[in-house]
């Protein structure tokens, strides 16, 4: 049986995959874990950052012995998988990505870090507030904010992966995107997708950014699909 690694995306934990395990348990052996600081995994003493996370997936990769996994990777989960299939194309099967937002500058970073002000979010969705506090635990989600938004910042100074680079990932992929996706857009997703040299391009119907409003039947069909 196939190996497959699930990869969540900022602020997020590999509890939001709970219901879309089930779904795939019966083609695959399937792996969840929480990125360093999410989930109540240990924060780490460098700052967060792509090359740190894809470090740490790697070492999963090596540990578990999985050889090549296939990788789906939501919002920043699909950008780590993508990284990771660059510079280890050894350790990637086979890529799919949904919500992933590829293009950062320094405008669209500012953009993005206002929706991660720890005082808004306590006043005006206190609930949301909670969720994460829950999900971090024993950790601050605070301080998983405040990372985060150094991170955002970082890949608006230095994103990462620029366009040209994914000329040379030629891990096979599919690459996914809401219709009703107001964080990433069509067109940076159709020009990763277009410098992609293996790559397929779908969009969800009636789907927004937030992984809990995805259609979890749909998705895991589409993955299956590709990576059997």
């Amino acid at each position: 049986m196939q190996h497959l690694l699930l990869l969540h995306g900022a602020l997020g934990s590999k509890d939001q995959f709970q219901s879309l395990i089930p779904l795939l348990k019966d083609t695959f052996q399937v792996h969840t874990f929480n990125l360093h600081g999410h989930g109540g995994h240990s924060l780490p003493e460098s700052s967060f950052s792509i090359e740190l996370f894809s470090e740490q997936v790697a070492r999963y990769i090596q540990d578990m012995n999985i050889g090549k996994a296939n990788v789906f990777g939501y919002s920043m989960g699909g950008y780590i998988g993508m990284y990771l299939a660059k510079q280890m194309p050894d350790k990637v099967n086979k890529i799919v990505t949904l919500a992933t937002k590829f293009y950062w500058d320094e405008k669209t970073a500012s953009k993005e870090v206002k929706h991660l002000d720890g005082k808004i979010i306590q006043e005006k969705l206190p609930a949301f507030a909670e969720q994460l506090q829950q999900r971090h635990a024993p950790t601050n989600w605070l301080t998983i904010l405040d990372k985060t938004t150094e991170l955002l910042i970082n890949l608006g100074k230095n994103n990462t992966l620029q366009l040209e680079d994914y000329t040379s990932i030629t891990t096979p992929s599919v690459v996914l995107l809401g219709d009703r996706d107001k964080m990433v857009t069509l067109e940076e997703t159709l020009a990763v997708y277009k410098q992609l040299p293996n790559a397929q391009f779908g969009v969800l119907p009636g789907t927004p950014h937030i992984f809990e409003q995805v259609n979890l039947s749909l998705l895991a069909y589409l993955i299956k699909g590709f990576m059997k």
